[in-house]
């Protein structure tokens, strides 16, 4: 609306200096902000019930309709991002239902898993039994060995 840059900012300070003069100068800019700020205020309620007459209107869901036409590129992103945003919801632990379908499944490969972890470690254990039992078998026969070198 106003394009005013640095030059004409400080072109209308100095003319104000002058003109108010220095003792008046904090007073009326401190009028001319409220004053602005006002202005603000009212362009933002018009900006508003504008807003708020064409949601009732229906102009935004013409919009959507004439921006999915123009780019249905971009309109299928916005489904997939919502989509994604559904899921993420969906997915949130502290909504999780344990007694759906999901948390039945859910439950069940906790179970399975648990089972696979005690069976692997089982075998693991029995492994290491094994090979110390074969190292043993090993040091007694070297000792054996050694025993009846050293007799003869």
């Amino acid at each position: 609306m106003f394009d005013l840059g640095w030059t004409e900012l400080l072109v209308i300070g100095v003319v104000a200096l002058i003109v108010v003069g220095p003792k008046d100068l904090p007073v009326l800019f401190r009028n001319v902000g409220r004053w602005v700020g006002k202005a603000r205020g009212m362009a933002r309620e018009f900006s508003n019930a504008m807003n708020e007459a064409a949601d009732e209107a229906g102009v935004n869901d013409i919009r959507k309709g004439l921006s999915a036409a123009t780019n249905p590129v971009g309109t299928a992103m916005d489904g997939v991002k919502q989509a994604a945003q559904d899921m993420a919801k969906s997915m949130d632990p502290t909504k999780f239902d344990p007694d759906s379908e999901t948390g039945k499944l859910a439950a069940e490969r906790a179970d399975q898993a648990k089972k696979i972890q005690a069976s692997t470690a089982r075998a693991a254990a029995e492994r290491k039994a094994r090979e110390a039992a074969d190292a043993l078998a090993k040091a007694e026969e070297a000792e054996a060995a050694l025993n009846s070198e050293s007799k003869t």
